[in-house]
């Protein structure tokens, strides 16, 4: 479809130069995969009839999740092709037109091979989710902080690793510990490279997050877990995360990964920075059962996420737009709800295309149910998924 004229009785609108904000009502044109128009109100009567007409929910920018080791059944890092085709055709069922596959902690030569893979597949990918690159959650991290990660292939960001894991120019997100040897030069090299730098899996102080920040690092990997926390006499990742404008702090919104009352308080100490992931296993989707994370067997319960089996959290089986609708549930106002999972994490992986309703941006919507939950979803202009009038 060429041009499209949707309706809605809600729309989160992005104006250049404005805070985000609710429309009710309000519209969207788009002409070949991009938004021309979007206003307050029907739409002028020369535009014709709309196309679409959504009563009652919400129609939002597309979802940006900026960490998803698997869903469906399939781990990214080990996926094959169907397994690729599956994961982009079906996350728009989550809301979701934008993400990183995200490689866990193994050899960088394995970690390598798997990019190279990774390159080659993504040229045959059906419509679907946007593949924005790779995000890698390791080896650069510490032992004392691991979680789910292989202790046995951690290690420092030595030059010769960085620029091996660099070659296939696929990289766009690398979760470091900053506290490793060479890791604040490994920091300046990435971020030279255009690849965003995350703090995590670290048992840092706060002052050497701040001196990763000063390095170039501007996000936090999923805040309160996995890292130093908040002392009053001993700050830790999470308390830079929380006090430093640079950093965006990640946060896995499942309610098991961080309590309701915590995550309230990461959006109040940290508005306008806080990332929405979902940090999804390839048991996301899934019934209960046996599944795998970088290699290694996590288990689904019938309630709550992943897990090793010494009980360590192994990524969660969370969709974004369940994260959302948590927020919301939590006393988190829609629209910064909204943002922390579209327009934030657009604008950190430098994406401003993505992640709004403005002109100039990418068609990429979708109609949440009140519930919070994707009912439709377009990536650039056309659905791919759901209904939608």
């Amino acid at each position: 479809m060429a041009s499209l004229l949707i309706t809605a009785s809600n729309m989160i609108i992005t104006p250049a130069g404005s805070p985000t904000r609710v429309l009710s009502p309000g519209y969207v044109r788009v002409e070949n995969g991009v938004i021309v128009e979007a206003g307050g109100g029907r739409p002028p009567v020369t535009l014709g009839t709309p196309d679409i007409d959504l009563e009652d929910g919400l129609l939002a920018p597309g979802l940006v999740d900026l960490q998803v080791n698997g869903f469906y059944g399939y781990d990214m890092v080990d996926a094959d092709e169907t397994g690729w085709h599956t994961v982009v055709s079906r996350l728009p069922e989550t809301g979701v037109t934008a993400f990183l596959p995200t490689f866990i902690t193994a050899p960088v030569e394995v970690q390598a091979a798997a990019l190279r893979r990774t390159r080659d597949l993504i040229p045959n990918l059906p419509d679907g989710t946007r593949v924005l690159g790779v995000h890698l959650e390791g080896p650069f991290l510490s032992e004392k902080r691991k979680g789910a990660h292989n202790a046995v292939h951690l290690t420092d960001p030595e030059p010769g690793a960085i620029a091996t894991l660099l070659e296939t120019g696929l990289v766009k997100l690398v979760t470091l510990a900053p506290e490793r040897n060479g890791a604040l030069d490994a920091i300046r090299t990435l971020t030279e490279a255009g690849v965003l730098v995350s703090v995590g899996h670290s048992d840092a102080t706060a002052d050497q997050v701040a001196a990763a920040a000063d390095a170039g690092a501007r996000k936090v990997t999923h805040i309160f877990n996995a890292q130093t926390g908040v002392h009053h006499r001993d700050p830790g990742v999470a308390v830079q995360a929380l006090i430093d404008d640079r950093l965006s702090p990640g946060l896995i919104l499942d309610l098991h990964h961080v309590a309701p009352k915590v995550a309230e308080l990461v959006f109040r100490a940290a508005p306008g920075r806080v990332v929405l992931v979902t940090d999804a296993a390839s048991s996301a989707g899934m019934p209960p059962g046996t599944y795998e994370l970088g290699g290694e067997p996590i288990t689904m319960p019938e309630e709550g996420p992943p897990l090793r089996a010494d009980g360590t959290l192994a990524g969660s089986g969370l969709r974004l737009d369940e994260a959302v609708g948590n927020a919301v549930r939590i006393g988190i106002d829609a629209v910064t709800a909204v943002d922390a999972a579209t327009r934030v994490p657009a604008d950190l992986i430098g994406r401003p295309d993505l992640g709004r309703i403005a002109p100039g941006a990418a068609a990429d919507l979708v109609w949440l149910g009140p519930d919070h939950r994707a009912r439709t979803t377009w990536v650039n202009g056309q659905k791919v998924y759901g209904g939608g009038s």
